[in-house]
């Protein structure tokens, strides 16, 4: 009951935020102000003392070229925490951007889960938030935020099909009446392409590349179809026959076949979803059509290769790469409303 009361005499001091813990980048919403932060999921540890070095972009710019007493470390993988002590600090320097130090500022805190995940993983995601400083912590749904975020109206009686795309995790989700009916989270997203995107170039060109290039490429000539005018791009790697830096040009018809396989395997992915989803439901999606988030949502085409292959439409949705984050700031604006919808740790553990 104390801590009851006295988690509102706080709520009085301190400003709810939003969380897109993802695995490529978290974005941080405040309640009526909009997104706040917006840094990749990356940070550089002092090895010997385990202390932070730098957190976000400037972290991110030390991959790969660290000296050996410096880590660059991504403390979650597919879309969850890897490393509970990073994830941790990492938030806790976020929080510190956002609230710079004010008086009183433990915040109600909502963040995303992908929606595969365990209770475990659910709990630690709490946890970690909570020892990061949150007064209160709350969980959704990647896919759910995601749909909110994409203007759906997600109580309405009628199915809505959303695919996600984001750095560790595909989700996908059929939505009605405020609850997920079918969904999966596929470990095929941002980071694999990356992965793919490496190994083409290494097998094809013999060069070796790290993960910062090769998002480069995918960001600048990736694409999902043929382009009536083909992209080129010129990277710098290590020559793996002889060692030396050598100078490529890659072009867009190479990484349409580097991911062509990635492609097929969430397209797939989508068909079981939809073969698993109630009748009525499919015909209202048939209807509607699927709406595309998440930063893969961005590679160039991937909207009508889906659409081709499932033959409804497919609608990316405004600034694809804050849907989550924007729809958590809608669920702020109007907690009661969505309250069906949060994770809360007190019922649901």
């Amino acid at each position: 009951m104390l801590k009851k009361k006295m988690n509102k005499v706080f709520g009085m001091f301190s400003e709810d935020l939003g969380i897109d813990l993802g695995t490529a980048n978290t974005l941080v919403c405040v309640k009526n102000k909009g997104v706040v932060l917006n840094e990749p999921s990356v940070v550089a540890v002092r090895q010997r003392t385990k202390e932070i070095y730098e957190v976000g972009e400037q972290a991110k710019k030390m991959i790969g070229r660290t000296p050996a007493s410096i880590s660059a470390i991504r403390p979650l993988k597919n879309g969850v925490i890897a490393d509970y002590e990073v994830t941790e600090k990492m938030l806790r320097e976020f929080y510190k951007k956002v609230h710079k130090r004010k008086f009183l500022t433990n915040p109600r805190v909502v963040i995303c889960v992908p929606a595969g995940v365990t209770q475990v993983e659910k709990r630690a995601v709490i946890d970690v938030t909570r020892e990061a400083g949150a007064r209160e912590a709350y969980l959704i749904e990647e896919p759910m935020a995601a749909a909110i975020g994409a203007g759906l109206d997600i109580f309405e009686p009628e199915g809505n099909l959303i695919v996600d795309i984001g750095g560790g995790t595909t989700e996908i989700a059929v939505i009605s009446l405020g609850g997920i009916v079918k969904t999966s989270s596929l470990r095929v997203a941002g980071d694999k392409f990356d992965n793919a995107i490496v190994q083409y170039v290494r097998q094809k060109h013999s060069l070796l590349i790290g993960d910062r290039t090769a998002e480069e490429i995918k960001i600048n000539v990736g694409t999902a179809i043929e382009l009536e005018e083909e992209l080129s791009i010129e990277i710098s790697g290590r020559n793996v026959l002889n060692g030396l830096p050598k100078n490529v040009v890659i072009r867009s018809t190479e990484i349409r076949e580097a991911l062509e396989e990635l492609m097929h395997q969430i397209i797939e992915e989508i068909k079981v979803i939809l073969e698993k989803t109630p009748p009525e439901l499919s015909a209202d999606i048939k209807r509607k059509g699927l709406v595309l988030a998440g930063g893969g949502a961005m590679i160039r085409g991937l909207d009508r290769k889906i659409a081709n292959a499932l033959h409804i439409n497919v609608t990316i949705t405004e600034e694809p790469l804050n849907a989550v984050v924007r729809g958590i700031e809608e669920l702020l604006k109007g907690f009661e409303m969505y309250r069906e919808v949060i994770i809360s740790p007190e019922i649901d553990y």
